[in-house]
């Protein structure tokens, strides 16, 4: 029996590759002589590059506030494709709570790690921009490739939001001439606009510290009109411009990045299709499923490759919401926090706790089939 193994992280508590592990020794104690292949998986967000990175680069560079930290930056086994996470130099999990200050975080970083790579002559980027900590639209990002945001004088700009009010013109004479050269496809699995209602700031805003939604909205439509006068892409209305605080629309207007769900590019690069061929069950799953799972999450895109193969799929998550309507879709659903197992013990030994959890499904459904 051929059994593919393909989680996401269960955020907070284990990382992709832990859970699968986990998973394994559930399945192995039910039945020991099963063919196991783990191939943890992520939906472009948080945890991309630990799934797909053969090797890392380790750098210095500024985090959200402008302090210095090491972040990594992964190649694919190509040798040649880069994987940059957002998260890793420009993220949320980066700042305390009380350290949310979007009126200054930038996404300098991010730019940071493009920048070397790109001098270490790499060429073709996959840039994972999720769970950004900034609303900055891509501009800390741009500066760090060059980019000069200047006043009416020919002054350059502060680096924060306030300064995204003072910008008349964009300045290319330090900009990046390798940039031109490379490819940036971009995980993102949002369509909302830069601005708006259902922009970047509205949508997102509050989770990263914005009070003021009309303040940093303003700002961000003075920005998307200097992008339309001097690039001649109008992000304002752009779907998916809105990603990680408009991080979306810098890398479309000026590096040319193709949008596309994070999940997807993520199966393709594993060559998740080829690899899934004559297997008898997938087992994937999350810390939490409920009805989001279905938008672009990782167990729906290993869900949707396994249909294409008729292979049964089995959701096996920390916890389990709407379990109705997820059945409609899943031949099988188990949640860790079931029966005497409460969720503060699952967080306290998420590896035991998960290899219980397959090794009781594996006993119901498949010590005699």
């Amino acid at each position: 029996m051929k059994i593919v193994i393909s989680p996401d992280s269960f955020k907070g508590t284990m990382t992709a590759s832990e859970a699968a592990t986990s998973i394994e020794r559930g399945v192995k104690q039910c039945l020991p002589d099963a063919t196991t292949v783990l191939l943890p998986v992520a939906d472009g967000g948080e945890g991309t590059l630990e799934t797909l990175a053969q090797q890392l680069h380790t750098i210095q560079v500024l985090d959200p506030l402008g302090r210095a930290i090491t972040a990594s930056y992964g190649v694919l086994a190509d040798g040649t494709t880069c994987v940059i996470e957002m998260a890793q130099a420009s993220g949320l999990t980066l700042l305390q709570q009380s350290e949310r200050n979007p009126a200054i975080a930038s996404s300098y970083g991010t730019g940071q790690l493009i920048r070397h790579a790109l001098e270490q002559d790499y060429r073709e980027f996959i840039i994972c921009i999720g769970g950004s900590a900034t609303n900055d639209g891509g501009v800390g990002m741009l500066r760090a490739l060059g980019l000069r945001l200047l006043d009416e004088a020919g002054v350059e700009v502060a680096h924060t939001i306030a300064g995204l009010y003072d910008v008349q013109q964009v300045d290319f004479s330090n900009w990046d001439e390798k940039i031109q050269h490379a490819t940036f496809l971009v995980a993102c699995d949002v369509d909302n606009p830069l601005v708006g209602e259902k922009g970047a700031t509205a949508v997102f805003g509050k989770q990263k510290g914005v009070e003021d939604i009309a303040y940093f909205d303003t700002a961000l439509t003075k920005w998307a009109n200097i992008v339309e006068k001097e690039i001649g892409i109008r992000l304002h209305d752009y779907p998916g411009a809105g990603a990680a605080g408009g991080m979306g629309g810098a890398l479309i207007a000026f590096l040319n990045g193709q949008l596309q769900q994070g999940i997807e590019l993520v199966l393709q690069r594993l060559h998740f299709a080829q690899i899934i061929e004559g297997a008898d069950l997938i087992i994937t799953g999350e810390g939490q499923s409920d009805a989001q799972t279905l938008h672009g999450k990782a167990p729906f895109g290993v869900l949707t490759y396994a249909k294409k193969h008729n292979i049964p799929v089995l959701l096996l998550s920390g916890v389990i919401k709407d379990s109705e309507l997820l059945s409609q879709y899943f031949q099988f659903c188990h949640a860790v926090v079931q029966n005497d197992v409460t969720v503060e013990m699952a967080m306290q030994r998420p590896a035991k706790y998960l290899t219980e959890a397959t090794y009781q499904w594996m006993i119901k459904n498949f010590k005699n089939g």
